[in-house]
């Protein structure tokens, strides 16, 4: 009687053993799980003013919309991947703040600027898409050294790399550069992967150049186009691409040709809703990329 007594005693404690593993391996298949949603981290896509943001949040699912200062950021998911817009406001000043802002607040894995820009390539035309195989400033020049009475010659001015050194870049003629900041090579890949889901005109690679300056002097376009190798220019993405390559963080700008004054063509505000349905479709690709993360 006591040996069985003994046995059941056995049996019920090695049954309980069991439970409470399965359980355990329960519990911690869930934790694990949580973990991993937790620590996605997700893909910010930007656009200064709400035609080039807002069409984009409204494709997004789950959106809740946070602010900081003037920012607006609509967080959201899309494949079940977290996906923020993040609304900066127009300039190189704004964006740099809000691209700041978002990295200290969310940590996204990568950083689309978009949006609308003016062409400096004649060969492009309204509603086709540059992507920033390299993006750069525009408006960090150095003048020439005149004196009272002796004019302005723009077309002498020289670029200033103001991440050449921790001096003083205008004394310092290693900063007398143009310095260009690479699209990451992932999100340009996912961006030519879907090139075919765009209809409305071409995609090209190219150069991307920023500045808090509207140029409408075609000579002047011409100038940095033949200078810096320019297809378009926009007021935002060097900011953006400077911050995040300070974080260490994957850049991408995509910009559509809103007008372009070198062969004619008009400016057509439907251009930045084109452009975001591109977009769409290239941070899907991007998400399937990243089942590994």
């Amino acid at each position: 009687m006591k040996n069985i007594m003994v046995r059941k005693f056995v049996s019920l404690t090695l049954i309980a053993v069991l439970l409470v593993s399965v359980f355990a391996g329960c519990s911690s298949t869930t934790e694990s799980a949580g973990k991993e949603k937790e620590t996605q981290r997700p893909i910010m896509v930007q656009g200064p003013m709400p035609i080039e943001a807002e069409k984009f949040a409204d494709r997004l699912e789950n959106v809740k919309e946070e602010k900081s200062g003037s920012f607006v950021f609509y967080i959201g998911t899309l494949d079940n991947y977290p996906v923020i817009v993040a609304k900066t406001g127009k300039g190189m000043e704004n964006t740099a703040a809000a691209t700041a802002v978002a990295i200290e607040r969310y940590n996204p894995i990568a950083i689309i600027n978009q949006g609308t820009s003016g062409g400096h390539d004649a060969d492009l035309n309204v509603f086709d898409i540059v992507l920033g195989e390299r993006t750069t400033n525009l408006g960090s020049l150095k003048t020439a050294d005149k004196d009272e009475n002796q004019g302005i010659d723009p077309t002498v001015w020289k670029p200033m790399d103001l991440m050449a050194s921790e001096g003083s870049a205008g004394e310092d003629p290693n900063a007398e550069k143009i310095r260009y900041y690479e699209g990451d090579k992932e999100l340009l890949a996912a961006a030519n992967a879907v090139i075919d889901t765009y209809t409305e005109g071409k995609i090209v690679q190219g150069t991307i150049g920023s500045a808090d300056v509207w140029n409408n002097e075609v000579d002047r376009i011409k100038w940095f186009h033949e200078k810096y190798g320019t297809s378009v220019e926009e007021m935002e993405g060097a900011a953006a691409a400077q911050i995040a390559g300070a974080y260490d963080i994957a850049f991408l700008g995509i910009r559509i040709l809103s007008n372009n004054k070198v062969n004619g063509g008009k400016y057509n505000p439907e251009t930045a809703a084109a452009n975001q349905g591109y977009v769409y479709e290239v941070v899907k690709e991007y998400i399937s990329t990243l089942d590994g993360e």
